[in-house]
């Protein structure tokens, strides 16, 4: 297995990606690859002050960076030779190298999508990409998606959107026959814009979804659903919400103990340590951008080395689990009229 990464993606770059890809060496096999995509001279100095010879390290030299706030089509046209680009390029079925398994990034995610979907194209009966993020809950895991790649989803796009969220949970998370919600402002069937009334219809008639109905955003943590489909503007606000409330009250649950008895603090400083890894977007490394005819992982802007080693970890589990052919398999039986 090959793991093409964008070292020079992300707030912390590129050391925090070159930390977290040496750590992530512990999740692969003997005859696996990481493949390092990024500047010479950067690596080169890391390399050295870490003592880098592990054989199943593979470095690709670029000459470009695609920058957080540029315009992600722009980006992707014009550095052709930047590290984002280039490992969607090798990710892609026409590389003339050796093929990549999986491309990570935590770099601009608009110009990771664009990327990706130019160079790696879409599964043959895919209309549009999504973001899969793994939202921990009270009651366990629960697939989001879509999380940014698509902010106008027609009715047959979030259709697919749960077919892929329910082969994702099923096969990655464990999850038996998931149950996939449609976000909405309520539960009741007359709620609801004209699409997410089509979008209800067509999961209700396939086959593949365990459909349950509309869920509304207190719901996600309830675990009402296994996997929740909306449009990207939608899960996006979601996941970042819930990313600052949960760590938001697991520091003034401490700050809250400290104050009132710093014996006390000290005795919950395990609970709290367990409950921020429990919470912690870090610890699920990268969201996959479902769809494309590859493996693409997005890692968060703000990623440290930890995220990154466990996306590594993650990324080989997605290979493994044959997420890509059952997503295809199962479409090709739908027939959805656009």
């Amino acid at each position: 297995m090959r793991i093409g990464i964008d070292v020079m993606g992300g707030d912390n770059a590129p050391r925090a990606i070159l930390d977290g890809a040496l750590s992530g060496l512990q999740f692969l096999e003997d005859d696996d690859q990481l493949v390092l995509f990024g500047d010479q001279k950067a690596i080169e100095s890391w390399a050295s002050e870490n003592n880098c010879s592990d054989p199943r390290i593979e470095f690709v030299w670029t000459t470009e960076e695609v920058s957080m706030d540029e315009s992600p089509v722009e980006a992707v046209r014009t550095k052709m030779d930047s590290s984002l680009v280039k490992v969607c390029r090798e990710a892609s079925k026409k590389s003339e190298h050796g093929q990549l398994d999986v491309a990570i990034s935590a770099g601009n995610t608009g110009a990771f999508v664009a990327a990706a979907q130019m160079h790696m194209r879409r599964l043959p009966a895919v209309a549009r990409p999504g973001i899969a993020a793994v939202i921990p809950t009270f009651t366990g895991p629960v697939t989001f998606i879509d999380v940014g790649a698509n902010i106008e989803p027609k009715p047959h796009h979030l259709m697919q959107y749960g077919v892929m969220g329910a082969v994702y949970a099923n096969q990655v998370l464990g999850i038996e026959s998931p149950r996939v919600g449609l976000m909405n402002v309520g539960g009741e069937e007359h709620k609801g814009t004209d699409d997410l009334k089509k979008a209800r219809d067509l999961m209700r008639d396939c086959d593949a979804v365990n459909y349950i109905g509309y869920v509304e955003g207190r719901a996600v943590f309830d675990g009402a659903a296994d996997v929740v489909v909306s449009d990207g503007v939608t899960g996006n606000v979601t996941l970042k919400l819930a990313e600052g409330l949960s760590s938001g009250i697991i520091k003034k649950l401490a700050a809250g103990a400290l104050e009132v008895d710093p014996a006390l603090a000290e005795q919950f400083k395990a609970i709290v340590k367990q409950l921020y890894k429990e919470y912690d977007y870090h610890e699920y490394g990268g969201a996959p951008l479902m769809g494309v005819n590859g493996i693409c992982l997005i890692c968060h802007g703000s990623s440290e080395a930890r995220t990154i080693a466990n996306a590594i970890g993650r990324a080989r589990r997605f290979v493994v689990s044959g997420v890509n052919d059952a997503i295809q398999e199962i479409l090709d039986s739908v027939e959805v009229e656009a």
